[in-house]
Parts: C-alpha cells; sequence; structure tokens
C-alpha cells in the first residue's frame, strides 16, 4: 500500500472498539485504510488497519479479514509485522498491527532502482526465515512484492500484509479458492497463475521475483496488461542476471534461478533451504568482487600483497554494512521529517520498536564475524544489520584514553548528520567495517561542499590522529576544540592539518595542541561501487584511531 496525504478520522474523539485511537490515515489499499493509532489500554503506538466502508457489509470479505488476523497473530517472528488485535466496530472488522516507522522496499526500488549484491542477499535472508515460520505455521502468503517488504531506519527487514495470505490446510469453510488468482500479477507464481492448489514454494517464487528486481532494475516478466505479465512467466524463462549484471557470482545467480523454476520441484523446498543457499552465496559474492578490476587509481591486489589484504578485509563485511546504509539512509530521512507531525503520545510507549532480544544481539555479533551467516540461518534473526554503537574502545598510547564518541559532521543539510547510523563503524577496533558519506552526484558533495565526522575524546589530549580511506581519491582537514564541538565550520578556528591521495590509504595528523574534540573534515571523494551511475561518489573511512603523546 502506497502512502496517501494524511487524513483526519471522521470522529477522532470516539475509540474504536473503546480502546483504539485513530490519529491520523498513513496508507490504503484496495480493501483497507491503515491508520497509525495508539493503543489507550497499552500507551503504545499501533497500525490499524480497517476494512473499507463499502466492504464491510461482505460477509465472506469481513470474515476474510478477521481470519487473517487471527491466523498472524500467531507468528511471533523478527521478521514479520506483530499482529496484535482482532476488533469490530459498529460493523466495521480492525485489524490492531504493530506500528513500523521505515519505508517499503517498493519505495526505495523506486527511487534507487537498482541494489548492490549482498544487501540484496541479506534481504533474501531475512524473508526467506520470515516465510519458513509462516510456512511451519501453516500459512502460504501468496503476496511476497515489494510493497510488503518494510525497511526500518536501523536497517532491519520485515514481511508484511498477510491480508490474502491461506492456510496450508484449512479449518472450515475455505473463502478463497484455488481457481482464483490472487496476488498481485508481476510477483505471481506460475502455479498461481494456472490456479494450482499451492504451498510455500509459490512464496519462494515471489521471493525471486524481487531478489532478480533488486538486482535487475526491473522484474523479469512484464506486459501490457496484468494478464499478459502474469502469463509470460508460463511462456518463457527469465533473462540471465548474469547478462544483466556480469559482477554478481554465479552461485548467487543460479540461487535466484532456482527460486524462479517454473515447476515448484524443481525450486528449494522451504524458506531454510534458500536461507541456506544464500548464505553460502555471500563468500562467493565477496571472492568475485575483490576479483574484479579495482577502481581506477588502485593497484591490482595481485601485485602488492599487503593491498590484497586490505581489499580482502573491506569487501568481505563492509558492504553488508555499507550497501544497507545506503538504502536506509532515505528511511531515517523520512522519519526525521515525519517527526515533528507526530501526535504527542506519552514518553512510556516502548512498545513503538521491536525489542532488541537476546536472538538480535546475538546476530550484531555473529555479523562482524567470518561465520556470520552459517549462524544466521541456523535460526537466529538475519534482519538486521549491526547498526549499534560498539562497546569496544581503542587503545591509546598509555592505555587511558579512549575514543569515547564519534559524530557525523553536516552542516549544509537540513538534519546536520550524514549517516549518523553507520559511524559505530569507525570506532569498533575492527578493519572490517567502514562508514560511509552518502553517493553524490561529484567529488566534491555537490552545493553542500564538504561532510565529515567528530572524534571526541575521553579528555584533552595532544597525539597521533590516524584515518584509514578505503577508496580514493580523497581530500582530508583536520580542525581540533578543547570544550566543545561547534556545529558550524567556521566555529572550529584554524585548520591543524591536511592530506590528499589518489589511492587507499592511511592519513596521519599530529594534533599539537590539547584538544578532546577532532574534526575530520572530507572535501572530496572517489568513486565508489556502491552508488549507482547518477551519484557514483562516495566516501568511506574504514577506522578512526588517536595515540596520545
Amino acid at each position: 500500500m502506497r502512502p496517501q496525504p494524511e487524513e483526519t478520522p471522521e470522529d477522532s474523539q470516539r475509540l474504536l472498539a473503546g480502546r483504539y485511537r485513530l490519529d491520523r490515515q498513513i496508507a490504503r489499499g484496495g480493501m483497507a485504510e491503515v491508520w497509525l493509532g495508539a493503543d489507550t489500554f497499552l500507551n503504545r503506538e499501533v497500525a490499524i488497519k480497517v476494512l473499507k466502508p463499502h466492504l464491510a457489509t461482505d460477509p465472506i470479505l469481513a470474515e476474510r479479514f478477521r481470519r487473517e488476523a487471527l491466523a498472524c497473530a500467531g507468528l511471533n517472528h523478527p521478521n514479520i509485522v506483530a499482529v496484535y488485535d482482532s476488533v469490530e466496530d459498529n460493523g466495521r472488522q480492525a485489524v490492531v498491527m504493530q506500528y513500523i516507522e521505515g519505508k517499503s522496499l517498493r519505495e526505495l526500488l523506486d527511487r534507487r532502482k537498482r541494489l548492490r549484491p549482498l544487501v540484496t542477499i541479506h534481504i533474501g535472508i531475512a524473508m526467506a526465515g520470515a516465510l519458513d515460520f509462516a510456512h511451519r505455521s501453516n500459512l502460504v502468503h501468496r503476496d511476497v512484492k515489494p510493497g510488503n517488504i518494510l525497511v526500518t531506519p536501523d536497517g532491519r527487514f520485515l514481511l508484511a500484509d498477510f491480508g490474502i495470505a491461506k492456510a496450508l490446510t484449512v479449518v472450515g469453510e475455505d473463502l478463497t479458492h484455488d481457481n482464483i488468482m490472487m496476488g498481485t500479477a508481476k510477483y505471481l507464481a506460475p502455479e498461481q497463475v494456472r490456479g494450482k492448489p499451492l504451498d510455500g514454494r509459490a512464496d519462494l517464487y515471489g521471493l525471486g521475483l524481487v531478489m532478480y528486481e533488486c538486482l535487475a532494475g526491473k522484474v523479469p516478466f512484464l506486459g501490457e496488461t496484468d494478464a499478459d505479465t502474469a502469463l509470460a512467466r508460463l511462456q518463457r524463462e527469465p533473462t540471465d542476471l548474469s547478462h544483466l549484471r556480469p559482477e554478481l557470482a554465479p552461485e548467487l545467480v543460479r540461487v535466484i534461478h532456482k527460486l524462479m523454476a517454473r515447476q515448484p520441484e524443481h525450486r528449494y523446498a522451504t524458506g531454510q533451504e534458500t536461507a541456506d543457499a544464500l548464505t553460502q552465496a555471500i563468500d562467493a559474492q565477496n571472492n568475485h568482487t575483490t576479483s574484479l578490476t579495482p577502481p581506477s587509481g588502485a593497484a591490482s591486489p595481485k601485485s602488492h600483497a599487503p593491498l590484497n589484504q586490505v581489499v580482502e578485509r573491506r569487501e568481505r563485511p563492509v558492504v553488508q554494512t555499507e550497501q544497507v546504509q545506503e538504502l536506509v539512509d532515505d528511511v531515517s530521512k523520512k522519519v526525521k521529517k515525519k517527526s515533528s507531525k507526530k501526535v504527542k503520545r506519552s514518553s512510556s510507549s516502548s512498545g513503538r520498536r521491536v525489542p532488541h532480544t537476546t536472538k538480535f544481539l546475538t546476530l550484531v555479533a555473529v555479523l562482524l564475524s567470518v561465520a556470520v551467516m552459517y549462524v544466521a540461518t541456523n535460526g537466529i534473526d538475519t534482519s538486521s544489520f549491526p547498526f549499534i554503537k560498539s562497546s569496544n574502545t581503542l587503545n591509546s598510547g598509555d592505555g587511558s584514553l579512549t575514543i569515547s564518541r564519534i559524530m557525523s559532521f553536516d552542516p549544509n543539510s537540513g538534519d546536520g548528520l550524514e549517516n549518523e547510523s553507520g559511524v559505530w563503524a569507525l570506532n569498533d577496533g575492527d578493519p572490517k567495517t567502514v562508514w560511509s558519506t552518502d553517493c553524490y552526484a561529484n567529488q566534491f558533495f555537490n552545493d553542500k561542499k564538504f561532510v565529515g565526522v567528530i572524534v571526541q575524546l575521553s579528555q584533552a589530549s595532544k597525539g597521533i590522529l590516524q584515518v584509514g580511506m578505503q577508496n580514493g581519491p580523497w581530500s582530508l582537514e583536520i580542525y581540533t576544540a578543547r570544550d566543545s564541538a561547534p556545529n558550524q565550520l567556521d566555529q572550529w578556528g584554524a585548520q591543524v592539518g591536511a592530506d590528499y591521495n589518489t589511492r587507499r590509504g592511511v592519513a596521519q595528523f599530529v594534533v599539537a595542541e590539547q584538544a578532546q574534540f577532532v574534526l575530520v573534515l572530507l572535501r572530496e571523494i572517489g568513486m565508489s561501487e556502491q552508488c549507482s551511475q547518477s551519484n557514483p561518489y562516495q566516501g568511506l573511512i574504514q577506522d578512526i584511531s588517536f595515540s596520545a603523546s
């Protein structure tokens, strides 16, 4: 469902079913409207899906709507939007759900067209886990598409809208029929088009189409009408992904094409098998990426052993973080813009966000290791990426000084931030993780001229600042402050250091005066494989360290 202009309910003072307050409409679909509201009993934000008035008199639709809520209420999974309650009010059915701040994958694809391989893999693993859980809970989703995949500002992926889900084993009267084509034409499995009985493999076909679109920038089958689009998959095979994206590892291409096999028996049998196959494709994609010709200005990894080590450290895990950050930057900006419009609520409304469960925290640690995906596909939540501040600190020369905090610096933007949720990577002591800027049309940050990060030390000190740059060319400037970090560049005073290079490498600066805050300013950045052709420039910083003198 696409976002609609905000509306207010006709009777905003009356509580739905005596409990739920409707604040503003946030989406509208063919059958229902979705409202942002509040559960006045539990004092938390919720999304309330209300059957449209003209459909409320249809007993079959109303009952199907109610059964959806009952079925989904049992789907307690970190990659599935939670359903809290189902109510009826004045003859209208309503479903109360977890409120997710963010955007749909459809919105992000409309903006970005194509995604990077590793972030697509992680979306696939998260959705495969969600579908596997739904299938083991006796439900087929039947409408897996980018519009039903939500992306949160902290990089989680959730499957939403079980509105036309169907039980694998029907209890009571079946309110849908196998010979009726349900779903969205572009993402239907061949057996859905034929009106055949379905199982979970139909959802896996839809997932394959979603991943194909993420990588190719378009769906493999598209006709002049919905019927033509649906029938096209019965008449031909999709264009080979490797022809559209030569940088894709053959192993990844094979997984996606197997998901899109015409016959269900030729696909993976379960979501778990799909997640396992995608897991194995991660190493293949990393190896395939590092074997490609490096960008202009970088020497071949084969010719310099030390550089080869740097490239391997960068490529294996970094894009897992950087590519998804490129995706969620838009989500974060949208959430910030909406915050001023939100209805005032109690500070105790902690139900708005998904709890950081033990499984999620375990995944964060696992994602930073080589064995990340093996563990992730054995029941751990694989939806999230490690967008949290690391508790690690970097050792200084005397063992007592630490970097206590790093903040992004972008005074020329509306919010003053640049990829704030990714700065943890600069202070985790792990050379495999990287902080990135947004992607820009030119190497000088378009009209902004610069962005940077502010390093806060645990105490004022002199010393050596080292900055590891992962792509070139780059131009850095260094500024310092003693007592506080100014929010404008001209308030920082005189520049205390500068460096430039055409290749990736480490820049070293002497901080000769006592300072507790150091501004690392990027004036020029190089091209990045993680960006689009229209905005190809991006700065990548591996780590920042400070040694007291």
